[in-house]
């Protein structure tokens, strides 16, 4: 052995020790000779008592090369764990004992090398791959001696109805199995092929290292032939005993994945979310199979580690089921039993104006309750996940009211993500039921979306077996159609605190997350939306954006969906948008701003009716990015009744704060005159709803709002600038399945830290400035990219604007990027003439600007449609500005 070739390991950590062997395969008085990576010495020698033992077991073909950075983060004097990362028998630089190891021996051989070495405990075990099979049936042979377990991509169950996965497949077939694994060192440079991203060649050569020659590859042939693909398998009635062992384990668990994993898909995590529900659980999209290569796991895993010492020494008994709130269907089943019963309660417009389907509140709450006695009897229980893959309208309203009573977790991952992002979202959530119309089931069946599949509509029987679709909502509602009612019992009524859905992202700064609402939040989001906005039952509104058309019935409302595409809110037309309106004689309406300019833009083609019906309106709400003075000031003209609201939110907490159209005016001749502090730079968002509260954590020099995690850190003065914090009843529960990006969300205590840059004015009025992940980091400067955007687009030949970074943070040169009115033919450096007003325009905001691009069109967001790629247009501007051919941003 040659530790020096292994990069990122301290030669002190390398040892061997002989090991008594108690497995079947040797014979009585055996002894092997393992190989650690083992600190214990090393802290022992700087005076370190360590907190307990990290029990690291590698798959196939790594070894514990693969555990370095464990062994490194454990050595710090700040945290000191001692780590035992073994080399498995016949694997790494431990014995080749010329013997087949199976499952039960490998276990077995574990505890041998624990009891040698006299792990006592506490022991937290680290497994991937078959080692975190190996670890597991450690563990679960091991409880007095068991504090937690960590995994990454690994798997303890195969289902009998499942076939492994095809890469694990082709490497147990017989003309390939020994070529592949012990012959050549081609399974080995498959594996190492799957880092992402790839493994730098030193790193490459010390995974190889121990592998050299086919007869130090008899092991890793070995383990791949006792993969347990059936149940006749020898080795599966071992892996069953672990996997229905680990259910008992009561210990914290932590989940580190790699999405991007040909062999232990999202499938295996969903099932080992099962075994260990109150796990942490942290997808690092982009990661694939070598997921400790492809991240840091070190730093999460002992973050963990301290997390769960803080959590026992604070525990506390079991905290009681919540009680008393409303669900949030409860307006619309008094609604039902009403005298307004018979009014239309929900309606989709078709493409020429009239109504193509509606429910009265008494057929609402009749399909809702037979579609939740259909879906029960077909599986859907409390905590099924149930993917909705159906546009706003009668159908969606249905199935997500029947669902959410089940207590079943809706799913909603919206087209708006585009093809790649909601196949990512699909994937990650891992849902047990899949509704869709016949577009979602045929990408369900192209891309191999998890769930059984089930159509909005009856399907011709050759279309079902195609997309393979078991049933259709059409058909389950008849079936609960009948005078037993199940979801009538008070007994599955869902607990408040349980989880109720999972709303993604718009994905605009990112991969989409997932957000998790408790029946709790939801039913604190419509009453926050009731008292903050005045919407009460009896309300009629127009939902030209996807959560407001759901939330309706919950607010006792009637909503008509109307004919546009949602995925693309461009598409709303002021005829569509009149017809909608004058169908329910319109008081309310909810449309992005991208929406309302092309109702704007095709106001031409309204008719006299049309305008009487948007005249009619009084509320109008608009959110999603920010909305213009000028445009608020057209729409104004177009709907003369309605009070113009700009309500500030996003998925995790919706609404955060609301203004109007009159409240921006005032905000704006305050911030002109000078007369209140801190009016101005930025949007004006206006003050916070009914039960929120906002602060901000004030920037640093750099950029950053790191503060300290106290609540101390949260100030409301006026004119600081910082990342904007919200606290509110309706904020969302986690992240799902993003267990860091949780942490790091609510790391001031108590407040859920949006990434979004502001400051308050004395009058308590909220200016948002940009992300923070676009702070400019100028010489000298911290530049919030809004305000000067803001001053930019006032040009009458400037449409939208972006100001970006480019360079090295701390130096960074300021560039605005414009689209033009009319637009550019070709992306490139602004006319000369335009850029100098550009620049003055920026000027007299506080921002100098070094260079003008000008695009045709500005990349955003799919869902909105307004919220520029910012991110993006810096890599393009730096391209450029280095000579690069413009092209397209």
């Amino acid at each position: 052995m040659v530790t020096a070739d292994w990069p990122g390991v301290d030669p002190e950590w390398s040892r061997e020790i002989d090991v008594a062997s108690t497995s079947a395969v040797d014979g009585p008085g055996s002894v092997r000779r393992w190989h650690l990576l083992d600190n214990g010495a090393q802290l022992a020698r700087r005076g370190l008592t360590p907190a307990g033992t990290l029990l690291c077991v590698h798959g196939n073909p790594t070894w514990s090369y693969l555990w370095r950075t464990l062994l490194g983060a454990g050595s710090d004097p700040a945290h000191p764990w001692r780590v035992v990362a073994v080399d498995q028998l016949d694997m790494g630089f431990s014995e080749r004992t010329g013997t087949f190891r199976r499952l039960e021996d490998r276990i077995n051989d574990l505890g041998d090398l624990t009891a040698a070495l006299g792990l006592d405990g506490p022991v937290v075990t680290v497994g991937h791959d078959w080692g975190g099979v190996i670890s597991l049936g450690w563990a679960v042979a091991h409880p007095q001696q068991l504090a937690g377990v960590v995994l990454t991509n690994t798997a303890v169950h195969q289902p009998s109805a499942s076939r492994i996965p095809p890469a694990l497949r082709l490497a147990l077939h017989p003309a390939v199995h020994r070529w592949g694994t012990t012959t050549s060192d081609t399974f080995l440079r498959v594996t190492h092929s799957l880092a992402h991203p790839p493994l730098a060649a030193d790193v490459r050569s010390a995974f190889m290292a121990p592998y050299r020659g086919a007869d130090r590859r008899a092991g890793v042939g070995n383990f791949v032939a006792d993969i347990p693909a059936d149940p006749s398998h020898p080795s599966f009635p071992t892996l069953s005993r672990v996997a229905e062992g680990v259910r008992g384990l009561g210990v914290p668990a932590l989940m580190l994945w790699g999405p991007r994993d040909p062999i232990f898909s999202d499938r295996y995590l969903k099932d080992l979310i099962s075994r260990l529900p109150d796990a942490k659980v942290h997808r690092f999209e982009g990661a694939g199979h070598l997921v400790a290569e492809d991240r840091d796991i070190a730093a999460p895993v002992f973050e963990w580690l301290a997390e769960c010492g803080r959590d026992s020494e604070a525990a506390a008994g079991p905290l009681e089921p919540g009680t008393g709130v409303p669900p949030l269907w409860a307006p619309l089943t008094a609604l039902a039993a009403g005298p307004a019963a018979g009014d239309t309660a929900v309606a989709e417009m078709a493409v020429d104006g009239s109504v193509a389907r509606s429910l009265s509140w008494r057929e609402l709450e009749q399909n809702i309750v037979a579609l939740a006695a259909g879906l029960r009897e077909a599986g859907v229980r409390h905590g099924s996940r149930v993917s909705l893959m159906i546009p706003p309208g009668v159908d969606l309203t249905v199935v997500l009211y029947a669902c959410l009573r089940l207590g079943a977790v809706v799913v909603v991952a919206d087209a708006g993500l585009g093809t790649r992002g909601l196949s990512r979202a699909v994937k990650g959530a891992t849902p047990d039921f899949l509704i869709g119309i016949d577009k979602a089931l045929a990408a369900a069946s192209v891309l191999g979306w998890p769930g059984r599949r089930i159509s909005v509509r009856d399907l011709p029987a050759a279309r079902r077996r195609l997309l393979a679709v078991e049933t259709s909502l059409a058909a389950l509602r008849r079936r609960g159609a009948s005078p037993e009612l199940p979801c009538r019992d008070p007994a599955l009524v869902p607990d408040p605190d349980a989880p109720a859905a999972v709303l993604f992202t718009s994905g605009s700064t990112g991969p989409a997350k997932g957000v998790l609402y408790t029946h709790r939040q939801l039913a604190a989001m419509r009453d926050t939306v009731a008292a903050t906005l005045g919407i009460r039952p009896g309300a009629r509104l127009v939902a030209g954006f996807a959560p407001f058309a759901l939330l309706g019935p919950a607010l006792g409302a009637v909503s008509v969906t109307p004919a546009m595409d949602v995925t693309r809110p461009r598409t709303l037309t002021a005829s569509a948008l009149a017809a909608a309106a004058a169908v329910i004689d319109a008081t309310v309406i909810f449309a992005s701003p991208a929406a309302l300019r092309n109702v704007l833009a095709t106001q031409a083609g309204l008719s006299w009716a049309g305008h009487q019906a948007l005249g009619r309106v009084e509320l109008l709400l608009s959110a999603g990015a920010p909305v213009p003075e000028p445009l608020l000031a057209e729409v104004q003209r177009l709907l003369p009744r309605a009070s113009l609201h700009t309500p500030y939110g996003m998925t995790e907490a919706l609404p955060v704060t609301d203004i109007s159209l009159e409240q921006i005016r005032s905000a704006g001749a305050d911030a002109a005159a000078g007369t209140v502090a801190g009016a101005g730079n930025g949007v004006c968002v206006g003050w916070p709803v009914h039960g929120a509260c906002v602060a901000v954590i004030p920037l640093a020099a750099d950029g950053t709002a790191p503060g300290t995690g106290s609540v101390t850190d949260a100030v409301t003065e006026a004119g600081v600038t910082g990342e904007i914090l919200v606290s509110a009843p309706h904020v969302k529960d986690a992240y799902d399945r993003l267990w860091l990006t949780q942490r790091e969300s609510v790391r001031t205590a108590g407040w859920h830290r949006t990434g979004d840059v502001g400051h308050l004015d004395a009058a308590g009025r909220l200016w948002v400035e940009g992300r923070l992940a676009h702070v400019v980091t100028a010489p000298g400067a911290v530049v919030t990219p809004v305000g000067a955007e803001q001053a930019i687009e006032r040009l009458d030949d400037v449409g939208m604007a972006a100001v970006v970074g480019v360079g090295p943070s701390g130096t960074q040169a300021v560039v605005a990027v414009i689209e033009t009115v009319p637009p550019v033919r070709r992306a490139g450096p602004a006319a000369p003439q335009l850029a100098g007003r550009v620049r003055d325009a920026a000027r007299a905001a506080g921002v100098s600007v070094s260079a003008v691009l000008a695009v045709p069109s500005q990349p955003t967001d799919i869902r909105h449609n307004a919220k520029i790629d910012r991110t993006r247009l810096s890599r393009w501007a730096s391209k450029v500005l280095a000579g690069g051919r413009p092209g397209t941003p």
